[in-house]
């Protein structure tokens, strides 16, 4: 049976390229030299992990909601 999920994944670069990760999915993680890959990498990183998982597991991953937001501080 296939299923549909919605996972948050963060992204993020610095000189050495890009590096993704999922907060839901306690390790799941990848790293590419471009937006293109590391979009590509995350996704086949996610489907694995979950290809791993029961749908019990699946489920009580799934229900945690992650959010993300700007914070402006001000830093005397």
């Amino acid at each position: 049976m296939n299923n549909n999920y919605q996972i948050s994944a963060i992204i993020e670069k610095d000189e050495y390229g890009y590096y993704a990760y999922c907060p839901q999915l306690e390790g799941c993680q990848t790293q590419g030299d471009s937006l293109e890959e590391i979009k590509t990498n995350i996704q086949e990183a996610i489907e694995l992990y979950l290809s791993t998982l029961t749908e019990e597991e699946k489920k009580a991953l799934l229900v945690k909601e992650i959010s993300l937001m700007n914070v402006e501080v001000k830093v005397a």
